[in-house]
């Protein structure tokens, strides 16, 4: 299974390196290995059939986790119950592992794109727990240790929060929400198995209804690792509380991430139109980034020509980060320049670049680049920051870390104290968190 890995000196060199360079070449560097760097993925639902040509190769050089947007859903891969067709998923899954990506699994369990037999059954209880715990474990089973996270169930509420009375919540109520986690549990232990809906982004109605269904789950000891907040958004309106939306489902023990963002307009596409488009990414981007346990974002389909929008909101598109010909838009300079390292001018020709190159519940490990922008050696440099959050340097190397409150300085040592013109040294840290873990505003060398 490819599961992230921390961020080696030679990725973050072709990160940091662009972003030293400014803003432009920051946001020429490829959206996987900007989000790498700052301890994210940055994904995108994929068509199975268009892996080819530039397709395939704009999916595997800017993106570094991938979703079936449809292959792996009950009635693609069951039609007939008992008859399992994998090769559109398979082949999803083989081109990620070829390409160094995770695989988010979508969907287990979902009350659409059903096959008929599922969805115009006549159901018992007992039968129709079956029916789908063994379609759960199959599935499960078949792709153990080769799909990161899986949309376990999708979309089980409705507008005010209540419990939707599809197949599945009419026949069985709120219990089989439980089942299918428990069945995808059992199928692969170490997968990450989130529940997924819509219009949960802001605090709400309906977004209350999750929050209740969550704790409902934890309390039942349901092994539930995580929420998606699906993030199919409007031009310019981002909710103002997806942030504190976010922190709040964190702060119950689960991950948190962005699984299928799109921001539909009005056609046709404007200058300024395209201009806020690219605000409402970054503005959704940063919000994951303010939490720790935000895992990551996936956007429901990176380019015009393979977006769902058209075809559900007449007149309306232009929904993604790269245009109908793979040409970027503004959208996706937007996420890169929300993800690009922080790295503040210092004064006397010193600048300090700080990325967290690794994080677990309750620590991580930052490292910090400094590196001389003036014509002549620097003879001595000290960096100093404030955490915003209050975040407690545990141990350091290749500097000297002080730490008072919230202010940190960290000072060379005897042997990295001078660096040439142009040079850079770097030094490294482990620390506690507790709630989030934001970087510094600013960083301070000199």
């Amino acid at each position: 299974m490819f599961r992230r890995l921390t961020a080696t000196a030679a990725l973050l060199a072709a990160v940091l390196t662009p972003a030293l360079a400014g803003p432009a070449s920051a946001a020429d560097a490829p959206l996987r290995d900007l989000a790498d760097a700052r301890g994210v993925y940055l994904g995108t639902a994929v068509t199975g059939g268009k892996l080819t040509e530039a397709y395939a190769d704009t999916a595997a050089a800017q993106f570094d986790s991938v979703t079936p947007g449809n292959e792996m859903k009950w009635g693609s891969v069951e039609p007939v119950r008992g008859q399992y067709s994998w090769t559109g998923a398979d082949r999803i899954v083989d081109f990620a592992e070829a390409h160094g990506q995770e695989v988010r699994g979508h969907t287990l369990v979902w009350h659409s794109q059903l096959p008929s037999w599922v969805s115009n059954g006549t159901w018992t209880p007992d039968a129709l727990r079956t029916v789908m715990t063994d379609h759960v474990t199959t599935e499960v089973s078949r792709y153990q240790g080769r799909v990161d996270h899986w949309d376990v169930v999708n979309e089980p509420l409705n507008e005010d929060g209540t419990l939707r009375r599809s197949v599945f919540g009419a026949t069985l109520g709120e219990s089989y929400i439980a089942d299918a986690f428990r069945a995808a549990r059992a199928a692969d232990p170490a997968a990450k198995l989130y529940v997924n809906d819509y219009s949960t982004d802001g605090i709400g109605a309906k977004s209350d209804g999750m929050y209740a269904l969550v704790q409902r789950l934890l309390a039942q000891g349901v092994p539930i690792d995580g929420v998606g907040f699906q993030a199919h958004l409007i031009l310019g309106q981002v909710p103002s509380t997806m942030e504190a939306n976010l922190r709040r489902f964190a702060d119950l023990g689960v991950d948190v991430a962005i699984t299928e963002l799109d921001i539909r307009m009005t056609l046709p596409a404007t200058e300024a139109k395209l201009a806020q488009q690219k605000a409402d990414y970054a503005a959704v981007t940063r919000a994951c980034l303010a939490v720790t346990r935000c895992a990551g974002l996936t956007v429901w389909g990176f380019t015009d020509s393979d977006s769902w929008i058209p075809d559900f909101f007449p007149g309306e598109g232009a929904a993604t980060p790269y245009d109908e010909n793979l040409n970027p838009k503004p959208a996706r300079a937007g996420i890169a320049e929300a993800l690009a390292p922080v790295t503040p001018p210092g004064p006397a020709g010193c600048t300090a670049t700080y990325t967290v190159q690794s994080q677990w519940g309750g620590g991580f490990t930052g490292q910090v680049t400094v590196r001389n922008t003036a014509a002549a050696p620097l003879t001595g440099w000290q960096v100093a920051w404030e955490y915003p959050a209050g975040q407690r340097i545990t141990q350091a190397w290749n500097a000297t870390v002080a730490q008072t409150g919230t202010a940190v300085t960290a000072t060379n040592l005897s042997y990295n104290g001078t660096v040439p013109a142009g040079g850079s040294v770097t030094f490294g840290f482990n620390a506690s968190w507790t709630g989030t873990n934001p970087p510094p505003a600013t960083l301070t060398c000199s």
